[in-house]
């Protein structure tokens, strides 16, 4: 794949050949690149009433079963047993030790082997090949990030910071109750495609468009990821930026950030909507959300009210966008340049 395949002059640019949403070789190449990526973990709120949580998303960006524990503070973990390869943990728990369902070795919440019955004759062991491996987690203001060996992500997070790190983002409250979990026909980049422009509000969100509007939403672009910036209209809810803020007078109803490959970060003036795109085939995607309370009171209000709304709004659009780029009568299409630099943006990182 070129760099020339998407032309950085967005006037002159064609979009992504339809290949890169149909075919199984590129979907695969593309995968196989997520693996180097930092991607979303968990908010420290998940691991307050458990201290195991396993991360099965992760086995769908970077080829390893994880999990988080929390002791004397916070570890990311292979979920895999040293011993067979059977999986440590399959649901969140409390415990004081890791104990693999299979045969009983047991690992401290460092990962450290602890016991194993019937190896008392074992020459040899336990060895450092038999504790768990730990992986790299990077925390920011209470949310957690991992990875295998990922690449560069300061200046996605100093991008975020500067924006948004005034908000009290570590003392959100899990909310279990908005978890939601998707599966739909579609290529994940399309899902990815549909974030990334306000474009199709008018025409697919009436609802949404009433709390927005539509003629100063913004988008803001940086390396690694993107920024749409949601006004709201009239007198409905937005945010009360402080002094410190450099949107400071602007009536802000939602940021809505995406960071490569499929995280989507959506702040509302009652909190936080973590979106998690995680692909499962060449046309298949599963969509999960998690929902972090800052403010009660603003819940259901504003842009962040109807998300469920808009969820289904959106996977209409998207898996019937899959059947015609499946079609052989279309290839490529041309962008807006005033409504669509976000999805050129990552067109060109999936073309490079």
């Amino acid at each position: 794949m070129s760099d020339e395949l998407i032309d950085p002059d967005i006037r002159k640019a064609h979009t992504l050949p339809s290949r890169f949403y149909t075919e199984e070789s590129v979907f695969s190449e593309v995968v196989a690149g997520f693996s180097k990526c930092w991607h979303f973990a968990a908010h420290v709120s998940q691991l307050t009433e458990h201290n195991v949580l396993p991360l099965e998303h992760m086995e769908r960006f970077v080829g390893e079963p994880m999990l988080l524990t929390r002791d004397d503070g916070f570890r990311c973990l292979s979920n895999v047993c040293t011993h067979r390869g059977m999986l440590v943990s399959t649901e969140a728990c409390s415990a004081s030790v890791l104990r693999c369902g299979y045969h009983g070795r047991t690992f401290g919440l460092d990962g450290c082997m602890r016991n194993m019955p019937e190896f008392g004759d074992v020459e040899s062991f336990p060895g450092s090949s038999d504790n768990l491996r730990e992986f790299d987690l990077k925390r920011w203001n209470g949310l957690l990030f991992a990875g295998n060996g990922p690449s560069r992500f300061a200046d996605c997070l100093a991008e975020i910071e500067s924006r948004v790190g005034w908000m009290p983002i570590e003392s959100f409250e899990h909310d279990p109750s908005r978890h939601r979990s998707y599966e739909i026909d579609a290529n994940w980049a399309l899902y990815v495609d549909n974030y990334l422009e306000g474009f199709h509000i008018p025409y697919v969100h009436g609802d949404l468009h009433e709390e927005l509007d539509y003629d100063s939403y913004r988008t803001e672009l940086f390396e690694g990821g993107v920024l749409q910036v949601g006004i709201a209209r009239g007198t409905e809810s937005c945010f009360e930026l402080p002094e410190s803020s450099p949107d400071h007078g602007q009536r802000i109803a939602a940021y809505y950030y995406w960071l490569y490959p499929g995280l989507m970060l959506n702040f509302y003036p009652w909190g936080l909507s973590v979106n998690l795109v995680i692909p499962i085939s060449v046309n298949r995607t599963r969509i999960v959300y998690h929902g972090f309370i800052w403010d009660h009171s603003r819940l259901g209000k504003g842009a962040g009210g109807g998300l469920d709304k808009v969820e289904e709004e959106d996977q209409g659009i998207v898996e019937a966008v899959q059947r015609g780029v499946m079609s052989g009568t279309y290839d490529r299409g041309r962008y807006s340049p005033t409504k669509e630099t976000g999805v050129h943006h990552f067109h060109r990182m999936l073309a490079s």
